[in-house]
């Protein structure tokens, strides 16, 4: 089974040790681990002058020869998962292949959200809590945004969360290794 390593950890300085170390726990497991980083055949993308539309190609292109993803779905620069590893899940959810989710933090979404926005987030009279725009938070105990939950579950999916030390939050692969074991049982 090959299996797409979706995540922010490609911004890492020691993004390809992280890739590798993930690879290994792969191929414990009788996976092999695709990194975003990998060379891959795609001829488009060689052909792109533009260098961040190269990448987008890549990565396509990585998630379309995979039979599964793995989503880091760690809070990253804000409260909720990386913005282009939530596209990645979703878009392998439409092609209809096994999906699983980690993360390394175990603070639901409309928590982590309050903390973020600070003295801007505020509770209506009605208990529920908007920020400054009058814009309400979403307060369904979740991990994150209802539609990354939603499309886990619907999936048949596993999200798996532990807490791990701050310090420890992007190279601490023990929930990745449950959620590779998840998504081996499922197909």
């Amino acid at each position: 089974m090959q299996i797409y390593l979706a995540g922010p950890e490609v911004f890492l300085p020691d993004a390809k040790a992280l890739g590798e170390a993930k690879r290994a726990i792969c191929a414990r497991h009788g996976a092999t681990g695709i990194f975003p980083l990998d060379p891959v055949h795609c001829p488009e993308a060689d052909a792109c002058a533009e260098p961040w539309l190269s990448i987008y190609l890549r990565n396509e292109a990585h998630i379309r020869r995979a039979d599964a993803l793995i989503a880091n779905l760690t809070p990253f620069r804000s409260p909720s998962a990386d913005a282009g590893t939530v596209y990645e899940l979703g878009f392998m959810r439409a092609l209809g292949r096994p999906i699983a989710a980690y993360a390394n933090s175990v603070t639901p979404f409309t928590e982590r959200t309050r903390a973020f926005l600070g003295n801007a987030a505020r509770q209506r009279p009605d208990g529920e809590w908007e920020d400054s725009e009058g814009l309400q938070l979403e307060s369904f105990g979740l991990h994150d945004n209802l539609m990354i939950d939603g499309g886990i579950r619907a999936a048949g999916g596993v999200l798996v969360r532990q807490a791990v030390p701050e310090a420890e939050r992007w190279r601490n692969l023990d929930a990745f290794e449950e959620a590779l074991r998840a998504v081996m049982k499922s197909s």
